[in-house]
């Protein structure tokens, strides 16, 4: 982009493709944050989340914001913007999400139940959560606790989201 006559480049894009464009450029700058949404109302109301793999400052925030409207023409088409960090209750919307809580405790929703577990693992197709469990004992009665495991694709998580624990 460098060089380039910014008000021409973007000329012949729509609205949403000039957000979007500017949104990857300015993360381009910022390799530890990544976006997990993009929203714009039939008002031209822009929400920007993100998150990152150290957290979201106030500063990446504003930094952002600025990127955008550095480079948008208020007169071409008014708009409201709105630049956030995931919240703490947020469900996890990508991969690098699942990768930077790893070690921490998610409720995971799939199609036939609901775990409580610890997110051991994720790699760019499953995560691998572990947990505790009474069940039936195999021989007598009572129950045992079981340590679980699961290797779960995350096409199958409908929603996880991380707890917080004080």
């Amino acid at each position: 982009m460098r060089g380039l006559d910014v008000p021409s480049f973007y000329k012949h894009m729509t609205f949403k493709e000039k957000v979007n464009t500017l949104i990857t450029e300015a993360l381009s700058e910022k390799q530890s944050l990544f976006l997990i949404d993009v929203t714009i109302t039939d008002a031209f109301k822009v929400i920007v989340t993100l998150d990152g793999d150290q957290g979201v400052a106030l500063q990446d925030c504003i930094d952002i914001s600025r990127a955008i409207e550095n480079n948008l023409d208020r007169e071409e088409q008014d708009y409201s913007l709105e630049v956030a960090s995931a919240g703490v209750s947020s469900p996890l919307k990508n991969v690098r999400q699942y990768k930077k809580n790893i070690g921490r405790t998610l409720i995971v929703k799939t199609a036939e139940e609901k775990i409580e577990a610890e997110l051991v693992d994720a790699t760019d197709d499953f995560v691998i959560l572990s947990w505790e469990a009474r069940e039936p004992k195999k021989i007598g009665k009572g129950k045992e606790t079981v340590q679980k495991r699961l290797e779960l694709p995350y096409v199958d998580i409908k929603e996880a989201v991380v707890t917080i624990t004080f």
